[in-house]
């Protein structure tokens, strides 16, 4: 069983620590819109990049190496997949900086 001392002395290493995660926030400041923007064009151009650069090869193939199926809508769609799959594993690296980060508050 606690003794009251104890509970006190918890309590207060808890809201030490609270405060110290605050502290640390403020010196740090607060995340600019520009970050924001950031994110979102980093998003924006590892998806379309791929894509347009995949839709270019496959009509410059379509031109030159015509076959049975549309290597510009293979490639346009290849180019899709490989950016949403570069965009996802960035917003979750940045993610998983960001909950490690010492700036959340959990409680």
């Amino acid at each position: 069983m606690c003794s009251m001392r104890e509970d006190e002395t918890a309590f207060t290493r808890k809201v030490a620590a609270k405060a110290a995660l605050k502290l640390e926030a403020k010196r740090l400041g607060e995340p600019q819109v520009w970050a924001g923007l950031g994110m979102f064009g980093m998003v924006g151009w590892s998806v379309a990049l791929p894509t347009v650069v995949g839709a270019l090869l496959g009509a410059w193939l379509d031109r030159h190496h015509p076959e049975g199926h549309s290597w510009t809508l293979t490639l346009l769609v290849a180019g899709l997949v490989i950016g949403c799959g570069t965009a996802w594993h960035w917003v979750s690296t940045q993610k998983s900086a960001a909950a490690a980060s010492p700036r959340g508050d959990d409680e």
